[in-house]
């Protein structure tokens, strides 16, 4: 028997159950209706509150990652519930208009229909159970290694391998479960590979631009040139690196603004915190001040600004002095340099500058401003100031 046959013989059944009812009969068979599907209603109702209030109560830190993580495993189960409600619902209704549902499951074609849902439905779940678990072991493996790392260096390269080695193992869950998804619905999946990789030879022909940018990101992180919280600067734009992916580098600057750079992009990375980072002082001082002096006054707030806990375990080095710079319009410049730990040059810069202007200005040593003298001939001057 064909499936066409199949459904109108079920036709036929279902309307010869439904026309020998009374009105009385129908009434009831709607109110028990309507009855089932306001119970199914409240029911998804009330779990889709439990769920949510659960997602509060999930031991652990309360990151970002972790609210996303919780939020999204909630939703998985809110919906294996709430599609559970409505396979009742319907077959409880069914059942109520006199549709023998448990009869019809028993037949061979009940059987194979209900084993592929059952089979589909549980691929799916166990896939997604699959990709939060991947991504909570990954993480937490990643982060323990990360705080047992000797040095920020290599904590800062482990939380950058973090989000990639979660993304690879996801994706390959995904591929895997998708397959078998279509396995258990009857597609043939053999053809689909065959042609999954005549496609992936013409994508790779298409998509160089890609491969590239892909490739350029696996050796920015192995050879350790950026890491996620890395202060760079790429073209003409400089922030943190907020994230990297399988093809982009994302930077955050000062104001808030995201710049998001494919790896093909980014041919120069100046790196302003590997390792360590130094602050250049360009002092500009009259030249009618005495040089040896503000040479002496740079050294003694540097060597003040080092004696200072606030800063003494982020200075690595003295105040380095490296003399006149040059001889400007309005004054002489003079270069110093103070070596630092990452990321806190500019901070100690700003401290740095705040102490030297005081300290000049106590010694009576002038930074200049641009200004212009304008010499008039003596007798002119007498006339301007003839009233």
């Amino acid at each position: 028997m064909t499936a066409s046959e199949r459904l109108a013989n079920a036709w036929m059944t279902a309307w010869a159950a439904l026309s020998g009812l009374s009105l009385a009969d129908v009434a009831l068979n709607v109110g028990l209706t309507a009855a089932i599907l306001l119970a199914a209603w409240g029911l998804a109702h009330l779990a889709g509150r439990f769920f949510r209030g659960l997602s509060h109560h999930v031991p652990g830190a309360p990151t970002a990652d972790k609210m996303v993580r919780t939020s999204r495993l909630g939703r998985l189960l809110l919906l294996i519930v709430r599609v559970g409600l409505v396979v009742t619902a319907l077959a409880l209704v069914a059942s109520v208009w006199g549709l023998d549902v448990p009869a019809w499951a028993a037949t061979e074609p009940g059987r194979s229909y209900a084993g592929a849902v059952l089979r589909l439905v549980l691929v799916l779940t166990g896939a997604a159970v699959a990709v939060e678990a991947a991504g909570f072991v990954i993480g937490r493996a990643m982060e323990r290694m990360a705080a047992g790392a000797p040095e920020p260096r290599r904590r800062a390269q482990l939380r950058t391998l973090n989000p990639l080695l979660k993304g690879a193992a996801q994706s390959a869950i995904v591929v895997i479960a998708a397959l078998t998804a279509l396995g258990e619905i009857g597609v043939q999946v053999g053809p689909l590979l065959a042609g999954a990789g005549v496609v992936g030879i013409a994508l790779g022909f298409g998509a160089q631009t890609l491969v590239k940018d892909l490739l350029t990101g696996v050796f920015l992180i192995i050879e350790d040139i950026v890491s996620v919280g890395d202060i760079v600067k790429i073209n003409d734009s400089s922030g943190v690196v907020e994230a990297m992916t399988l093809r982009t580098i994302r930077l955050r600057d000062l104001d808030g603004t995201l710049h998001v750079f494919p790896y093909g992009e980014a041919q120069v990375v100046h790196n302003m915190t590997k390792t360590f980072g130094f602050y250049v002082f360009n002092l500009r001082v009259s030249y009618a001040s005495d040089i040896e002096r503000a040479f002496r006054i740079m050294r003694e707030v540097g060597q003040n600004l080092q004696r200072d806990r606030d800063f003494a375990d982020k200075i690595l080095e003295p105040l380095e002095i490296l003399g006149v710079d040059s001889l400007g319009e309005n004054g002489v410049v003079l270069k110093a340099r103070i070596k630092t730990l990452p990321a806190h040059q500019w901070a100690i810069g700003r401290e740095y500058n705040r102490r030297i202007k005081q300290a000049f200005d106590r010694a009576g040593i002038e930074i200049p401003l641009p200004h212009m003298k304008v010499l008039l001939p003596e007798g002119q001057l007498g006339e301007l100031a003839a009233p």
